[in-house]
């Protein structure tokens, strides 16, 4: 996945990372120890990685001036139109799953210019027809000033890609060893493929290298936990 994100980063981008998200911070890491040297890279509580000094707000600020290039979300739920739920599972008045909220994920999901979705994993529970509550619409009324929106989904079964004419999320790519069979499987939508047969390039030798040696240091420093368990021992 870290593999995958870090082929959406452009050299000279400004690329943003929010929190809980260690392989986005992997994967933003990886491109820019290896295609995107001067790409701008901002991640949340990182103290390589924070420019601003008066909190979230200034984060926030420069969000909504236009300034992020690539930013990624994630969600209890996603639907086929790229919606988001951060809020509530079931019924809204008596929710079954209460979720930890939005936080300025709406803002970001309209203002950054490309969003990547991800998630840690890929069952129907999670890629479901419709969310139960929208809290980040995939797409917006024409009248909408929207500069951003959803480019890409990536998980540890496939790749998928918003299709901006028809409003929905198509399957780009499958990974190594996983069926298109195993992904429709555990998707609650149905899924067109872009290119029948396309499987996601694997991570170079050149990419592991780099993730097991200074990407992993770097990502330990605000995600030790996950650097512990996640990564393969150099």
């Amino acid at each position: 996945m870290a593999a995958v994100i870090a082929r959406e980063v452009r050299d000279g981008e400004t690329v943003a990372v929010g929190t809980l998200s260690p392989i986005p911070a992997a994967g933003v890491l990886l491109a820019r120890a290896r295609h995107a040297p001067r790409a701008i890279v901002i991640i949340i509580n990182h103290e390589d990685y924070w420019p601003f000094h008066n909190g979230s707000k200034e984060f926030y600020d420069f969000a909504q001036r236009g300034k992020f290039d690539l930013f990624f979300l994630s969600g209890g739920q996603i639907d086929q139109f790229g919606n988001l739920n951060l809020i509530t599972i079931g019924d809204h008045d008596h929710p079954a799953v209460r979720l930890p909220g939005g936080a300025g994920s709406a803002m970001l999901y309209y203002l950054a210019r490309r969003v990547i979705l991800f998630r840690g994993d890929h069952t129907r529970r999670t890629f479901v027809e419709r969310v139960d509550c929208v809290t980040s619409p995939g797409s917006s009324p024409p009248r909408v000033i929207r500069p951003g929106g959803p480019w890409k989904v990536v998980t540890p079964l496939a790749v998928l890609a918003f299709n901006r004419e028809t409003k929905r999320l198509e399957l780009e790519s499958v990974h190594p060893g996983v069926s298109r069979e195993q992904v429709q499987q555990a998707t609650g939508f149905p899924l067109v493929a872009q290119r029948e047969g396309a499987v996601t390039p694997p991570p170079t030798e050149e990419d592991l290298a780099a993730l097991r040696g200074p990407v992993r240091e770097a990502v330990a420093k605000v995600y030790p936990v996950f650097c512990r368990t996640a990564f393969l021992a150099a």
